[in-house]
C-alpha cells in the first residue's frame, strides 16, 4: 500500500434508478472501478451534497448505509454513496483508509460535476479516517470538502487496545484472516504492508481549517475508547459531540443523531 497524490477521474456506466436517482461506476486516479450511487433530495432546500463514506467491511448498499442517505435527504442534501475499493461491487482490494482517499475523491468530484457548488464529507469509522485525511490532502483541489464530520473514527493508526480491533487485525494480517474478510464480510484486503505509512487521522486534523470539521463518538465505542476523539478534536480547529449510550459507526448511529448530523452537514 503506498500513498500518492490525488488526481483526476472519469466516469463510466451510469444508470438511471429512479427520476433523478443514478448509479454509477466511478474510475479513481489509480485506475479503480467504484460502484456509487447518487439521490437528489426531495426536501431540496439547499445545494449541498452530502457524500457518506462507510466502515470497514460495509457498501452502498448496507442497510446503516442506506438509512443514513434517507435522514439526510429528509434533511435536505441530495446524497452520494459508494462503496470503497475492496468492497461491495467496487474494484481493488481495500487499503484500510490509505488508498481509499482516492475513492472518496472521485465521489465528490461526481457530486460537483452534477452541479453541486457544495459538498460536505462524513464517515464512520475507517471512513472518517479517510473523510479527515481526504480534508487535509484534497483542501487545494476540486475534489475538496465544504465541511467535514468523522464518526467513531480512530485517532492513530495500529491501535490494538480493545478486544475488537485486535480482531481487526488478525483480520488483516493474517492470511487466514484475509481468507474470512474476503468469503465471510466480502471484504477483500491487500496483504502488503502500508508503505510508506500514510499521514494519520490526528496528524490530518490540523491541516484542515477553516473547513468546519465535526467529531462525534459515542461513549459506548467498543473499539476506540474517548481517548480517540478528544485528542481529534484537541489536534485543531473541531467541534466535538460526545453521544451517550452510542456504540460504534453507522449502525450504532440512530435517526435522531442522523437527523442532527445531517442539519450540521447542510448548514456548517
Amino acid at each position: 500500500m503506498g500513498s500518492e497524490g490525488e488526481g483526476g477521474f472519469h466516469m463510466v456506466d451510469v444508470s438511471l434508478i429512479t427520476s433523478g436517482s443514478r448509479r454509477a461506476m466511478l474510475r479513481t486516479d489509480d485506475d479503480v472501478r467504484i460502484e456509487a450511487v447518487y439521490e437528489p433530495s426531495p426536501a431540496s432546500v439547499t445545494d449541498t451534497a452530502v457524500v457518506v463514506a462507510h466502515g470497514f467491511t460495509g457498501s452502498a448498499d448496507r442497510p446503516a448505509v442506506r438509512r443514513a442517505a434517507r435522514v439526510f435527504a429528509e434533511r435536505g442534501a441530495a446524497v452520494i454513496t459508494f462503496s470503497f475499493r475492496g468492497h461491495g461491487a467496487s474494484g481493488g482490494l481495500s487499503t484500510l483508509g490509505d488508498r481509499e482517499v482516492r475513492d472518496l475523491s472521485a465521489a465528490v468530484r461526481w457530486a460537483r460535476e452534477l452541479g453541486h457548488a457544495r459538498v460536505a464529507t462524513v464517515g464512520f469509522s475507517m471512513g472518517g479516517s479517510v473523510v479527515l485525511r481526504h480534508a487535509a490532502l484534497a483542501r487545494e483541489t476540486d475534489g475538496r470538502a465544504d465541511a467535514v464530520a468523522a464518526v467513531s473514527a480512530p485517532a492513530r493508526w495500529y491501535y490494538r487496545g480493545t478486544a475488537p480491533m485486535r480482531r481487526v487485525h488478525w483480520v488483516v494480517t493474517r492470511p487466514a484472516g484475509r481468507l474470512v474478510g474476503r468469503y465471510g464480510l466480502r471484504t477483500r484486503i491487500d496483504s502488503r504492508a502500508w508503505d510508506p505509512v500514510p499521514l494519520s487521522p490526528v496528524e490530518a486534523v490540523p491541516l484542515i481549517a477553516p473547513t468546519p470539521l465535526l467529531i462525534v463518538h459515542g461513549d459506548r465505542d467498543a473499539y476506540f475508547p474517548l481517548d480517540h476523539p478528544r485528542m481529534l478534536a484537541g489536534a485543531g480547529e473541531a467541534e466535538l459531540w460526545l453521544e451517550r449510550g452510542m456504540g460504534h459507526a453507522e449502525n450504532a448511529a440512530d435517526e435522531e443523531l442522523l437527523a442532527r448530523l445531517g442539519d450540521w452537514l447542510t448548514r456548517a
